[in-house]
């Protein structure tokens, strides 16, 4: 029996080799100085990509030991590199725990835990937290900061592993990401309205396989969401048949600072959790006061389009909604709760959760200097180029499915090394969007913007170079202290794998049917 038990616990190969990998922030100071390494040896390399236009451009590698380069790495470290990086990740990070710290601090997220905890069945609970998971992509980045911790504490109160729920969260927001129920998302808009440009550019018709033209918005609507039913699904099984028995027996810790000894909502929690909704409700209308009055959207000229366009000041700066949206309510359950009994205790509770975000403040560094290093040295376009390159020599033609498959494949593979949905679509698109097409024209523009949706959105979880890879780290370390960077790839392969093969053949499936892909 000892001899089955060993067996039963000894560490998959993935896992294996995924212990080998040191911390994150250890990976992105070593890949920062063979970045500059390589650049010494192949500065002054030149390749030509497809624009726009339909012309050439032509990228030269940069050697970054030269002097112009070398002030440049010292000039943007601190600013463009790292605290402006992504449009200001970091920041977004830090500014909704703010909200979600002193919502947690005043106790009101704990008896919301407890309420859904002695509510819901654990039977059905991971398939909620990876549908979940999938639906907060519209709120951009609030997946990763917001669900996957309340995940764990979640779990943690029904004391079960935490890890289980953190697990089934990161599925639902990072592998599948590109699905949802709500139509025209930020992705939706970024792939389809680039597609449409790629395709102009050089006189591909902007039209279905059936002939009909292409919506750029919501071109892959009907896809989506059959893909956001399935990857839920598929996302629950696993966590059932794969996850929980690997991980239920396994050891963690409850923070000291994290009461779970009575799981139960205490009469004056409940009168205070009616306060809290109503602090919510007043934050709705305050919100909606500012998105009705001096915040509403209005039109303005794209300068590059010439057309007119919506911006909406809140709905751009989501983010910050929700962190009012968790502040209110976090403050009215405070005061009413008695944790709060004046500013102070609420300035604290800020401060509280800053102060756990100090890991994360040192990984985004080192991670953001070599992320803005790859991409100014043309080191990273260089390494995509060879990707598409290697695809478009395979002259695959006559066999479209396995066309469709390589290019899945390929970006797939360069979604370990090269982040971002959109700096990689604006690369790979010019190229594949009218390669494809001439190479056979049942290749239309909206099934090879389907394809890359589905290999971005599905290797997310299993490269340490994901930008919240560490962030996830440091959630699951609050009750594994010594869990590792190889511990979560290991953990969340089986979804990764599973997505990236069961997305695929559904859009094989539309393909071969013949399914519109959108309306």
């Amino acid at each position: 029996m000892s001899d089955k038990k060993q067996k039963q616990k000894r560490p998959s190969l993935i896992e294996r080799i995924g212990h080998k990998i040191p911390d994150p922030t250890i990976i992105f100071m070593i890949l920062f100085a063979v970045t500059m390494v390589a650049t010494l040896f192949l500065g002054g390399t030149e390749f030509s990509t497809l624009g726009k236009d339909g012309g050439t451009i032509t990228h030269q590698i940069k050697n970054m030991f030269e002097s112009e380069n070398m002030r440049w790495i010292i000039n943007n470290a601190l600013l463009t590199n790292w605290l402006a990086y992504g449009g200001g990740v970091l920041g977004t990070i830090l500014i909704v725990m703010l909200g979600v710290g002193l919502a947690e601090e005043s106790g009101l997220l704990s008896v919301l835990i407890k309420k859904v905890g002695l509510k819901v069945s654990d039977k059905y609970l991971p398939f909620v937290l990876v549908f979940l998971g999938i639906m907060s992509s519209i709120a951009s980045d609030a997946g990763y900061v917001i669900l996957i911790p309340l995940a764990g504490l979640l779990y943690a109160g029904l004391n079960k592993n935490p890890l289980i729920g953190m697990a089934a969260a990161f599925a639902g927001v990072s592998a599948g990401f590109s699905a949802n129920l709500i139509p025209a998302t930020p992705s939706d808009i970024i792939l389809g309205t680039n597609a449409q440009a790629f395709a102009a550019a050089q006189g591909i018709p902007f039209v279905t396989a059936a002939g009909a033209a292409i919506k750029p918005a919501t071109m892959h609507y009907i896809f989506i969401v059959v893909s956001t039913i399935a990857l839920t699904i598929a996302g629950g099984i696993i966590t059932v048949k794969f996850v929980k028995p690997k991980l239920e027996k396994d050891s963690y810790i409850i923070p000291e600072d994290l009461n779970l000894d009575e799981f139960t909502v205490k009469p004056e929690e409940n009168k205070a959790l009616k306060w809290a909704g109503l602090g919510f409700i007043i934050a709705i209308v305050i919100l909606g006061i500012l998105y009705f009055g001096p915040l509403a959207p209005y039109q303005v000229l794209n300068e590059t389009t010439g057309l007119m366009e919506t911006k909406s000041p809140l709905v751009d700066n989501i983010i910050l909604v929700i962190t009012f949206a968790f502040l209110v309510p976090g403050l009215f359950f405070g005061f009413k709760s008695g944790k709060f009994k004046n500013s102070s205790d609420v300035v604290a509770a800020m401060s509280k959760a800053m102060g756990s975000m100090g890991s994360i403040i040192v990984l985004s560094f080192f991670s953001y200097n070599f992320l803005s290093l790859l991409s100014y040295s043309n080191l990273g376009t260089y390494i995509t180029f060879l990707g598409a390159k290697g695809l478009q020599s395979l002259g695959l033609g006559e066999y479209p499915i396995l066309l469709l498959i390589g290019f899945i494949i390929t970006t797939a593979i360069i979604n370990l090394f090269v982040g971002g949905m959109t700096s990689k679509w604006l690369l790979l698109g010019p190229i594949f969007i009218p390669m494809l097409y001439n190479v056979n024209s049942s290749m239309t523009p909206d099934l090879v913007a389907a394809a890359y949706r589905v290999a971005d959105s599905s290797t997310n979880i299993i490269t340490p170079l994901m930008s919240y890879a560490g962030l996830i780290l440091v959630y699951m370390r609050k009750y594994k202290p010594k869990y590792s960077v190889g511990d979560l790839i290991g953990l969340m392969f089986p979804y990764s794998m599973t997505f990236l093969i069961m997305w695929s053949i559904i859009l094989i499936a539309f393909f071969v049917f013949g399914i519109p892909l959108g309306i």
